[in-house]
């Protein structure tokens, strides 16, 4: 049982760093496209093409990091010592944060007030 939970725990590791993998790529072809097509010249003072292809990386690393914190929880069930919740809740607390406004800076999740 234990190593079946391990294997679930790494899986879900592997599957987080592709997703992240993934979008880094998407960001770095699109970019790679807007700037071929000319598109990441400034309208209005900045440029159009720009937040999209920071919503599509931000966008993949929160889903990657949902999945590291998945990980982390079902790792934990084999060892529920008192040692590694403490831990498990560092890296839950840390991710969970950085998730917060990674989402906050592209505009996923909770919106902010216009000023």
């Amino acid at each position: 049982m234990e190593q079946i939970v391990d294997y679930v725990a790494l899986g879900l590791g592997v599957i987080a760093g592709l997703v992240i993998l993934y979008g880094v790529v998407l960001g770095m072809i699109e970019l790679v496209k807007a700037e071929w097509l000319g598109g990441l010249s400034e309208v209005d003072g900045r440029p159009p093409l720009f937040e999209g292809i920071r919503y599509e990386i931000g966008f993949h690393l929160l889903l990657g990091l949902e999945f590291l914190i998945a990980a982390d929880v079902i790792r934990t069930i084999n060892r529920p010592t008192l040692e590694e919740l403490a831990i498990l809740g560092g890296l839950v607390a840390i991710r969970t944060v950085i998730s917060y406004f990674l989402g906050r800076e592209i505009g996923y999740g909770p919106r902010r007030k216009k000023e």
